[in-house]
């Protein structure tokens, strides 16, 4: 079984709740991190029931001090700090001319500086690691140019970037740095931009060549294998998951 200790964020729900149910299940102990006790603490009595353990930490991205915050709490409670999910989001649609300041700094707050601050913190821990990895979760919208996600798909491109400079910089201390990049997926932060979710998980599966959107299990199963020692030759990459989002419709195909 896989001992190591992991923290999840946005591990609430969605990608990152069926991320930590796939470490945990793996032998690992998890570190579900989000702002909503509830979805927390459901997702971390699911874990406790084994192999791996989790334990909720209720925090906020959004504010600078969190990620230290968040790292030091792991590590008071584990002592060790082996592997980071960065899966938590801020997603709004909106065109050019409605987006705020405020709009745009919380994006860039959620989505890129957190991440980044969190291995920062984590460093000194990852170092120590017999098996240290870290996950970067994007989004189609790094590579696809569409209305209403000039600044999410700004965040997620700036992700991918991240990704690659890490993990450039962190090869010589063995630290593996890899990036998701999934297509649509049936999650809360979809269902929850739109007026009629059902509609627009519907909308979303027929662009999708493989014919749906896809399910937080089977996105989790990849971040995985990302964490996996047996991938020790592998960083600096970005897996694309989308079923063929990217491709453009179906019938372009």
């Amino acid at each position: 079984m896989d001992k190591r200790v992991a923290i999840v964020t946005g591990a609430g729900t969605g990608i990152g709740a069926a991320a930590a149910r796939e470490l945990a299940g793996r032998g690992m102990t998890v570190a579900v991190v989000g702002r909503t006790r509830s979805t927390l603490d459901e997702v971390a009595t699911d874990l406790a029931r084994g192999p791996g353990a989790g334990f909720a930490l209720v925090d906020d991205l959004s504010l600078a001090e969190a990620p230290a915050r968040v790292v030091a709490q792991v590590l008071e409670r584990t002592g060790r700090l082996d592997v980071i999910v960065n899966n938590a989001a801020h997603f709004r649609l909106k065109h050019v001319h409605e987006f705020t300041v405020e709009d745009f700094d919380a994006h860039v707050a959620v989505n890129v500086r957190a991440p980044y601050f969190l291995v920062q913190a984590a460093l000194p821990a990852l170092r120590d690691s017999p098996s240290a990895a870290v996950v970067n979760v994007s989004s189609a919208a790094a590579v696809m140019y569409r209305p209403r996600q000039t600044v999410y798909g700004l965040t997620k491109a700036a992700v991918e970037h991240l990704t690659k400079n890490l993990a450039a910089e962190l090869a010589p201390f063995r630290i593996r740095v890899n990036c998701l990049r999934p297509g649509p997926a049936d999650t809360p932060i979809h269902r929850q931009a739109v007026g009629d979710p059902d509609a627009r998980i519907a909308e979303l599966g027929q662009l999708v060549p493989l014919g749906r959107v896809g399910r937080p299990d089977e996105l989790a199963w990849w971040i995985g294998n990302l964490v996996d020692p047996r991938a020790e030759w592998v960083t600096g990459a970005v897996f694309v998951v989308d079923g063929g989002r990217t491709l453009g419709p179906p019938e372009s195909a």
